[in-house]
């Protein structure tokens, strides 16, 4: 398995890319209140990421129809946003998207509350920010793959949850999804050893009560098979020469 490595030219794309991603981020999760719905929210996704000189990487992706991948509660992954899919308090909600830039990829989600939300919601969106945070702590050349899977585990399971394990983390750069895959649980093995210049998708994916799945009839949506809340926090990480980088943020 050969993992790309990005030359300083394309490193600056994907800067650019992720700076993008992450102000869309920032302005959806503001706008991410009771009342909203999640069609507005992808519109407003596509206007700002079009009108900053990058195309929505996952509009088209395998014929996903939006710029947005969007989960309340019980959906865990691949929503489709729509009219019909309106926020209200107390729900946990997860904004997903893509862009590209100069042709190189980056991808992030960020899971936040809408209003007032459950001790449980808030411990699993904490959970998840200090799971990848731990991860990307981890990152620099020299290290396994498997190190980073390992500490994703470790830090889900201790508070209580169920990591999704047919979700992962994956390569990203020239493509959406490149290699390596980056398993949230640690399978036994070390995995490939990273090296400045590798850029990874880190993407914790857990729930309250299961580790199972279903898909719903858009062939799309994925949600938990107990019905219990989910969330996933991402970011696209360059490996540099002494540690990692985050390009989305």
């Amino acid at each position: 398995m050969s993992i790309p490595i990005k030359s300083e030219k394309e490193i600056e794309s994907m800067r650019k890319s992720g700076q993008i991603l992450a102000e869309v981020l920032n302005e959806c999760v503001k706008r991410a209140k009771p009342g909203v719905s999640t069609w507005e929210l992808d519109q407003f996704a596509e206007n700002l990421i079009r009108h900053k000189g990058g195309k929505p990487a996952f509009k088209g992706y395998h014929g996903f129809p939006a710029t947005l991948c969007t989960a309340i509660d019980e959906i865990i992954v691949h929503g489709i946003p729509s009219k019909d899919q309106i926020l209200k308090d107390g729900d946990l909600f997860t904004v997903d998207c893509g862009v590209i830039y100069e042709e190189l990829y980056t991808d992030a989600a960020r899971s936040v509350g809408v209003g007032e939300i459950s001790g449980v919601k808030s411990k699993l969106i904490e959970t998840a920010k200090t799971a990848l945070s731990k991860a990307i702590d981890l990152v620099k050349p020299g290290i396994h793959l498997g190190d980073i899977s390992k500490i994703i585990q470790k830090t889900i399971e201790s508070a209580g949850f169920k990591v999704i394990k047919d979700l992962t983390g994956h390569g990203i750069g020239r493509s959406l999804h490149e290699s390596p895959i980056v398993l949230n649980y640690w399978d036994g093995k070390e995995g490939p050893i990273l090296k400045t210049g590798m850029t990874l998708a880190l993407e914790p994916i857990f729930s309250v009560g299961t580790s199972e799945m279903l898909t719903l009839r858009d062939n799309w949506t994925l949600v938990t098979k107990d019905g219990s809340p989910a969330v996933q926090e991402e970011n696209t990480i360059l490996v540099t020469q002494n540690g990692s980088e985050i390009l989305t943020s």
